[in-house]
């Protein structure tokens, strides 16, 4: 049986890490990889409050795509919420998953609201870094994209419109 383990390296334009942490593989194939992960401690975000620790993490890494997302669950196996990243496309190799960060994040709430957050780190990192006009293009088409799937509930936004419905139904 292969290893599960995975490590997560969410990194800034000139390859320094932002932050890590682990996960398990639950499943890879050709264009995607999921993980799940569980908050060790609680975090005390911006654009997100306060999170749980022991809050479950799943998340989806397209190896084609300039974004990643997460779907958090409270302890209590509650949806907290949607959590994307603009990122460039991850590298997946002995068990760690690298991807660069590009500052932009959307925040989608259980009731499909989102928020865009952190354009001003963007800005202030592409003058930092020097992203090219292509890094500057592929991240607001994918922001275009990120939001087109949202408001269409594709896939993992389907799961939240399955789950609203489910309780719409009880």
């Amino acid at each position: 049986m292969p290893n599960k383990d995975v490590r997560v390296n969410s990194r800034k334009y000139d390859q320094s890490i932002r932050r890590t942490w682990k996960c398990e593989l639950i499943e890879h194939n050709r264009a995607l990889i999921e993980l799940v992960g569980v908050f060790s401690e609680g975090v005390a975000h911006t654009g997100l409050g306060q999170i749980k620790k022991g809050t479950i993490s799943r998340e989806y890494y397209w190896l084609d795509r300039w974004y990643n997302i997460f779907r958090f669950h409270e302890p209590n196996g509650g949806l907290r919420n949607y959590y994307c990243n603009i990122a460039m496309p991850p590298t997946f190799e002995n068990g760690v998953l690298d991807y660069i960060d590009l500052d932009i994040d959307v925040v989608v709430w259980p009731d499909f609201r989102f928020d865009i957050l952190d354009r001003e780190d963007f800005e202030k990192n592409a003058l930092k870094y020097g992203y090219t006009d292509e890094i500057r293009e592929k991240t607001e088409a994918s922001l275009d994209e990120l939001i087109r799937m949202i408001d269409a509930r594709d896939f993992p936004f389907s799961e939240l419109s399955a789950h609203i419905t489910q309780i719409r139904n009880s």
